[in-house]
């Protein structure tokens, strides 16, 4: 089996490639190539990953590569981890949008229709060669902001799925304070990418009997510390959300958090530049307990259940994915891209039924899944029109004169990114 990993110079890739080595028997990895155009960092990673290999007894080969067609020819399944114009466009993502008084962020608002308008011509541009390579290939999408991405690769015809760490997380967090094995939790996971709440936690399959009232009522004050959500309205809710509801749900309040903080962007970088130091110890051989701080928590695991599924080998039956709709989420179009537990195997994810939203969810839902279509037509076809439609329409702008602004700032501090301005 040959996996490929596209922005395998990642600071983050050695959680990645543990996770690799300690999961062999689940995904038997026979070659591995790392590919990335910065070639001093993805040879301190590439050397890095080797080390870990070797440490953990795993025998298979690691490739570094600045070629993306040679990365690519003959891969069973290629990862998608990179970010377009790096931490420092991801500074500006997080840093202008506040200047209206709205969140700066790097996957929602403004800061992350920059991102995608950065991010998917490159990914699809990286998926056809990917297809001419290996036309079975599936690619596994972790690049945010996932749900466009994935949304723009299956509406080009292409084998792929997109992944985020959210889900694992939760389904760890709560297996911890049941006292059961993460496999024993199957999540009522639903919404869009960076947009779900938990309405059901089953244990032993979607099937099982439902504990998040219990959960809440025992643990709620630690559930709602995790998501920086008061408890009154969670208890309202009778749903987890994800922690980036607190984007939409206390947006005034995080625009005045951010504009006194050191934005993460500028924290990431700095974790950035030691760990490229300390990958470049020839004495280590592990994955670094910095590394933790970077994000990403339990990618690692969700990677391997996803591609052993997909690939055939195994994997669980149910993983919670991006993948396109086709009537799930009925008051949605078939093709919009929606994050929920699936059956996955080598066909693909298959999505669970899921029981009619609240109103509450399915709304913001819907005003959302209709930003991220205008969004994916501005990626695609450019135009500053586009860009202020999609602004306009995505709840946490939503006013014409702040549209306006934004979109004039976005193409300002991304014309080298974009082909049309």
């Amino acid at each position: 089996m040959k996996l490929t990993v596209v922005g395998g110079g990642s600071t983050y890739t050695p959680e990645l490639i543990d996770g690799f080595a300690r999961l062999r028997d689940t995904l038997p990895i026979e070659e591995l190539v790392l590919v990335d155009p910065a070639a001093e960092r993805l040879e301190l990673v590439g050397g890095l990953a080797r080390r870990i290999f070797a440490r953990q007894g795993h025998d298979g080969r690691i490739v570094t590569t600045h070629d993306l067609d040679a990365g690519v020819d003959g891969a069973d399944a290629v990862l998608l981890q990179l970010r377009v114009g790096g931490q420092a466009a991801r500074e500006q993502d997080e840093t202008w949008p506040l200047e209206c008084g709205c969140v700066g962020q790097e996957t929602t608002g403004a800061g992350g229709l920059a991102k995608a308008l950065r991010t998917v011509p490159v990914v699809l541009d990286i998926a056809e060669r990917v297809r001419r390579a290996n036309p079975r290939a599936w690619i596994i999408d972790f690049t945010n902001p996932v749900g466009i991405v994935t949304r723009a690769l299956l509406q080009a015809g292409h084998r792929a799925v997109g992944l985020c760490n959210v889900a694992i997380g939760f389904q760890r967090r709560f297996a911890n304070l049941l006292g059961v094995a993460p496999a024993d939790v199957h999540l009522g996971h639903v919404g869009l990418n960076h947009l779900t709440w938990e309405t059901a936690v089953r244990l032993g399959g979607p099937e099982g009997e439902n504990v998040l009232p219990g959960l809440l009522a025992e643990h709620g004050d630690a559930i709602c510390d995790d998501v920086r959500l008061p408890r009154p309205l969670v208890d309202r809710l009778g749903v987890v959300p994800s922690y980036y509801l607190r984007y939409y749900y206390a947006h005034d309040e995080v625009v005045g958090e951010l504009r006194t903080k050191p934005s993460r962007a500028s924290e990431v970088a700095a974790m950035e530049r030691e760990l490229l130091r300390m990958y470049g110890d020839p004495a280590l051989d592990e994955k670094p307990a910095l590394l933790a701080r970077r994000g990403g928590a339990f990618y690692s695991e969700a990677a391997v259940d996803l591609a052993a599924a997909l690939l055939g080998g195994g994997g669980s039956p149910y993983q919670v994915v991006n993948t396109l709709n086709k009537g799930t989420l009925p008051f949605l179009p078939d093709d919009a891209v929606i994050e929920v537990q699936a059956a996955v195997g080598p066909h693909g994810p298959a999505p669970l039924p899921v029981p009619d939203l609240d109103p509450v969810l399915a709304g913001l839902v819907a005003n959302v899944t209709a930003y991220e279509e205008l969004a994916l037509h501005a990626a695609l076809r450019g135009g500053r029109d586009r860009v202020f439609r999609a602004l306009l329409a995505h709840p946490l702008i939503g006013q014409y004169a702040y549209a306006d602004t934004l979109t004039d700032q976005l193409v300002a501090h991304n014309r080298e990114h974009l082909a049309w301005a």
